[in-house]
């Protein structure tokens, strides 16, 4: 009997899951089993522990985002779990081995919310000895993004100073920390109410962008320019942003799907030598991703990711969790347990 037989042997045939059968709005999620997938040669088959709910999920199971999705689909993107069978090529991953993977759901790949999944071991990294994965699994889209964001497209430096702009939620916290952990000088927008938070996710200083004198107070802050500006909103109001840009600064500019079109400043971006900078995480290479895990795990194992968690959801609930998301009912991040 070969090992991946061996392995299947104690795994029951079927499982939960939380899938769709098209794409179209939340209810559209059913609940129900499905049978065990078997891991490729190259593939671990992993036990859920915990995932996480984020609006790229929201974006792939309504179809706005074009992916493969071979129906029926599991949805979810995050996962944190326990390896139970390993193809002959990842041998070298334990039985028991607790690993997280953040790009499943996509691409032909089918999600986490299930009680197992399909993880290729390219795509599979190590937990972190003493780190939960409730803990892990809040954060692992937010600061991949961020540091794909920082190193790939910022280049963001030591002594640098990066605006954050709308920096209380996911992503933005998440770039706050990471910029902080890389010696910038960090100023985070946010809400009053997030202050408090952004300062402990390491801001060196906060400004409330509802502020009427905001752009005077960004000059204040950064009387030299800005190095990095990362605008979490979707709005990218290029033409108050690109002014306050030093020489040499970029832009990182995010607006999911739906974000409005800006007007571009040809003018300053080209005198300032400045440059405006997009990116999917989805399309993250492998190489990418496996950079961010090691930063990421650096972190998680130093304690330096903590994230607010609004909600908490089982597998049975995905829909509600999907459909709080979308309508804003949860003010933090949506964990999902089995």
């Amino acid at each position: 009997m070969s090992t991946i037989d061996q392995d299947m042997k104690s795994i029951p045939d079927t499982m939960r899951a939380a899938f769709i059968e098209g794409n179209g709005p939340a209810d559209a999620i059913e609940v129900g089993r499905l049978p065990v997938p078997t891991p490729g040669p190259t593939d671990l088959l992993v036990k859920m522990e915990a995932s996480e709910v984020n609006h790229v999920d929201l974006f792939v199971r309504s179809g706005a985002y074009q992916t493969s999705t071979p129906f029926p689909f599991v949805i979810g993107r995050d996962l944190v779990g326990t390896v139970a069978a390993a193809g002959p090529g990842a041998a070298h991953v334990r039985i028991g081995d607790r690993v997280w993977c953040n790009s499943l759901g996509h691409d032909g790949r089918q999600g986490a919310f299930a009680e197992y999944s399909i993880v290729p071991v390219d795509r599979a990294y190590r937990l972190p000895e003493g780190v939960e994965p409730a803990t892990a699994a809040v954060i692992l889209h937010a600061a991949a993004t961020a540091h794909v964001g920082l190193s790939r497209e910022a280049g963001l430096r030591a002594g640098e100073t990066i605006v954050v702009h709308h920096a209380g939620g996911a992503v933005g916290s998440a770039v706050v920390q990471m910029a902080a952990a890389r010696g910038a000088r960090v100023v985070a927008t946010c809400a009053p109410r997030d202050e408090e938070w952004c300062a402990a996710c390491g801001a060196d200083a906060t400004i409330d962008y509802e502020r009427a004198d905001f752009s005077d107070r960004v000059r204040a802050t950064a009387p030299r320019g800005v190095d990095v500006w990362w605008d979490t909103s979707g709005r990218n109001d290029l033409r108050s942003t690109v002014p306050l840009l030093a020489m040499g600064g970029r832009v990182i500019a995010m607006s999911g799907l739906q974000g409005a079109d800006p007007v571009v400043p040809i003018g300053d971006l080209y005198t300032k030598d400045a440059s405006l900078r997009g990116f999917a995480i989805s399309n993250a290479s492998i190489s990418d991703l496996a950079d961010a895990a090691k930063a990421i795990n650096r972190m998680l194992a130093a304690g330096r990711l903590p994230a607010r968690v609004g909600a908490t959801y089982h597998l049975a609930d995905a829909a509600r969790a999907h459909e709080d998301l979308q309508n804003g009912a949860v003010y933090g991040r949506i964990l999902v347990l089995p």
